[in-house]
């Protein structure tokens, strides 16, 4: 096909040397141009023929792409009826690649093409001509346009969309179910040959699917394929342009297909029988054992679900399923009792819970398997015959009374035997004991209602053989009453009368006249009463005869307190201690004796009470404990502070700093700058004193800046200077001792400077001893330390001098 294509290219002619029309642009020409005649000039009808017509002998170019040779490839020739064959026309070519891509021969108007051409990059190129006279300039012809279209060759090869595509499909999905569909492109041109023409087919894969040549749609082929059996699945797929046939370029894409799972398998039991164990103990909801369905299908298609569906253990035992492992696992409903079954048997069923219809015929999707359960003995501890007692007894029963019997057994085959106790922590008081052999209750102290109605303690049973088998039982013992409590005041009593109180009419005054009411009194009785209380009230025997008080009873559990007389004197008698006996109604009767307190009182006019001569009944005005309390504890603050205020006053005293011409303390002050104050070490040395050859010369100070140091003159120092040591010694040791001295750190005094002092003496008393004047100019060698002094002395000096 190629070399037939380059034989009709070559033979193309494509120059006319005589005048034709051109097609219009608009037509498309297959092959060779269309040539049109053209009338020729003559004398008699020249005038006809007065303007020229140009005339192209072509409108569309065809040209090959991926030209190989290594000449410009030739495309075609331009021609001008105008065109003489002088050379005074000259062609010029514009558009799509002019001048580089394209070129023309300004004489002859060849075209030709002076690069490869790709189809897939550019399928058409649009350029214009045009026939100029050479020596003018001006066009002889219209500027026409003109088409180069490539024809395409076979040189791409099908590409897919994917590298690698994945795909799935149903296992034991019919034969022809779709699958995917795969795609390939070709970029030659679809309208010219066969080139783009694609044809698909299956290189590896068979017999598993297939796939449609043109479509590419890839299908099974095979029937029932099970997942079970094989998963994955890589099939190739080839496709192939030029229809398929030979010569045709190709190109491939793999596909992955796997099969997904459908529930195609019922669940299945590997083993027919299953045996646990597990002891009568086992509480309820305990688990006993695990079995398992083997399901080979996965996800929701190998869900199971358990189930007992027979069995003389359906109400003792339950089945539950694993979510996580599809396991069914047994556990325990009720309270195992080995004494009375020892062995269960179950059958268990294991169902898909999602079926799949289409799979019906392959067999009911479920199984089913025995469990035997046996029971396992274990020492139990002793079982009471109730959960709980409750006893009753009477508070006056004697010690050592049994009250009441608890029982216990071991409910083992063995039947060991039991003994009983008391659990002290529920009876502390030890009011009750047991019997260890038999489980009788009786009472180890008196009872009381009065004081606790119910005792509530726990009773231990255990095996006498093995001790840590042991249960408990709670026993509720209720204190009966009997009337063993005689009546009493509900209240204290007190109450008053009024000496030498006269009769007023107003009645609101009260008239102490013969039985006058004074006070009424009322009774209490901690026994019980089923019939309720009944009190009885009436003066003690000793208090019957010559009282100035009577008592009467009210028959209502209440009783009142009467006057004998009109007038009572305080002087004679302030207080009346009345005994009143109460007694009740029960068996055996109780009664005591309560005493009522009265008083005689000055009252008022309206008959209220002013004072009495023995302990007011209302406390007069005045100051609580709490109060009195609370005013001594501020004055004591008080006087604290008092205290503290004053020494601390007298700790901050103080002296003057001179209080002689002897007492002049070692502060050197430095005006110029601020000291570093107690903590500045470095201010003053006093260890000079006494070592004057310790002092450090280049030793700077801290607290200020830095200026130019002078040596300071120097005298020869005593090397054991006592002198100077006893002084300060003597002078530290007074003012450690005297507590008003000032805290200074060092002591000294400029007026003794000691022998063989460094900076020598600094007072100025000695100066008036001296006739002349004295020079002070050796302060300044001193250093910044003595610089202000040399300012001073030195201006002194200087303004004698004036």
């Amino acid at each position: 096909m190629m070399l037939t294509y380059h034989c009709f290219w070559l033979l193309f002619w494509v120059g006319q040397p005589h005048q034709s029309f051109s097609s219009p642009l608009s037509k498309r020409t297959r092959g060779f141009p269309e040539k049109e005649k053209v009338l020729e000039l003559s004398g008699n009808n020249r005038k006809e023929f007065t303007r020229s017509k140009r005339s192209w002998m072509w409108n569309q170019f065809f040209l090959l792409e991926e030209y190989t040779g290594s000449d410009y490839q030739y495309v075609g020739k331009l021609h001008s009826d105008q065109d003489r064959g002088d050379g005074s026309l000259k062609y010029i070519l514009s558009g799509d690649g002019a001048g580089d891509l394209f070129i023309i021969n300004e004489n002859t108007g060849d075209i030709q093409a002076t690069k490869r051409l790709d189809r897939e990059e550019k399928p058409v190129y649009i350029l214009r001509a045009q026939a100029i006279n050479r020596r003018t300039g001006r066009p002889v012809e219209p500027e026409s346009e003109f088409i180069i279209k490539i024809h395409d060759i076979n040189d791409n090869e099908p590409m897919f969309t994917k590298d690698v595509y994945n795909a799935s499909v149903p296992e034991m999905s019919d034969v022809g179910t779709f699958v995917v569909q795969v795609t390939a492109t070709d970029a030659d041109d679809p309208t010219y040959g066969n080139s783009a023409k694609v044809l698909y087919s299956i290189l590896q894969g068979q017999p598993y699917f297939s796939v449609e040549s043109e479509s590419g749609i890839i299908k099974t082929a095979l029937l029932n394929m099970d997942r079970e059996n094989r998963e994955q699945y890589q099939v190739v797929i080839q496709a192939k342009d030029m229809g398929g046939q030979m010569g045709g370029l190709s190109g491939t894409t793999t596909v992955n297909i796997t099969l997904t799972d459908v529930n195609d398998n019922p669940p299945r039991f590997p083993q027919s029988t299953y045996q646990f164990k597990t002891p009568e103990s086992a509480p309820p909801e305990s688990p006993i054992g695990r079995i398992k369905a083997n399901d080979a299908d996965v996800g929701e298609n190998a869900e199971i679900e358990y189930s007992i569906t027979e069995g003389d253990g359906s109400d003792m035992f339950g089945v539950i399923t694993d979510k996580d492992t599809q396991e069914g696992i047994i556990t325990v409903k009720k309270a195992l009792d080995f004494e009375k079954k020892k062995l269960y048997t179950l059958k268990v069923e294991a169902t898909n819970t999602h079926v799949d219809p289409r799979f019906l015929y392959l067999g009911p999707f479920k199984d089913s398997t025995t469990v035997r359960i046996l029971v396992e003995d274990v020492d139990e501890p002793p079982v009471f015959s109730r959960p709980a007692y409750i006893l009753e007894v009477k508070e006056d029963v004697p010690i050592n009374s049994i009250i009441g019997t608890v029982t216990a057994q071991d409910p083992d085959v063995a039947k060991n035997p039991v003994k009983y106790s008391v659990d002290r922590h529920t009876d502390m008081d030890r009011v009750f004991n047991i019997n260890s052999g038999n489980g009788s209750i009786f009472t180890s102290k008196p009872l009381d209602r009065e004081t606790l109605l119910w005792h509530n303690i726990t009773v231990i049973a255990a095996e006498i053989n093995n001790p840590k088998q042991s249960s408990r039982v709670p026993v509720f013992i209720k204190v009966l009453d009997v009337n063993d409590n005689a009546p009493e005041f509900a209240m204290f009593y007190e109450t008053f009368v009024c000496e030498n109180n006269q009769a007023q009419s107003h009645r609101r005054v009260i008239l102490l006249l013969s039985f006058q009411l004074i006070q009424t009194l009322s009774a209490v009785d901690k026994d019980d009463s089923f019939s309720g209380h009944q009190f009885s009230f009436s003066l003690a025997p000793e208090a019957t005869s010559g009282s100035n008080f009577t008592i009467q009873d009210n028959r209502d559990n209440t009783a009142g307190i009467f006057t004998r007389k009109n007038r009572y004197n305080r002087h004679e008698m302030s207080t009346y201690l009345l005994p009143v006996v109460i007694s009740d109604s029960d068996y055996p009767v109780q009664s005591s004796t309560e005493t009522v307190t009265i008083r005689v009182c000055a009252c008022d006019r309206r008959g209220k009470m002013q004072s009495c001569n023995a302990e007011a009944l209302i406390h007069p005005t005045g100051l609580s404990t709490g109060a009195l309390i609370a005013i001594l504890l501020c004055i004591i603050i008080l006087l604290v502070t008092v205290v503290l205020f004053a020494a601390l006053k007298r700790q901050r005293k103080k002296e003057p700093l001179i209080i002689s011409k002897e007492d002049i303390r070692d502060n050197i002050v430095s005006y110029n700058d601020e000291g570093g104050g107690e903590e500045d070490t470095q201010a003053f040395d006093i260890g000079t004193l006494r070592n004057p050859e310790a002092i450090e010369d280049n030793k700077l100070r801290r607290d200020i800046v830095p200026e130019a140091l002078f040596m300071p003159r120097r005298t020869p120092a005593v090397r054991d200077n006592t002198d100077v040591r006893d002084f300060i010694n003597q002078r530290l040791k007074e003012n450690d001792t005297d507590p008003t001295a000032p805290p200074y750190d060092s002591l000294a005094t400029y007026a003794y400077e000691g022998n063989g002092s460094v900076a020598e003496s600094l007072s100025s008393l000695e100066s008036v001893t001296t006739d002349g004047d004295q020079d002070y100019d050796y302060l300044s060698d001193w250093g910044p330390r003595f610089k202000k002094l040399a300012d001073m002395y030195g201006s002194v000096d200087s303004d004698k001098d004036s």
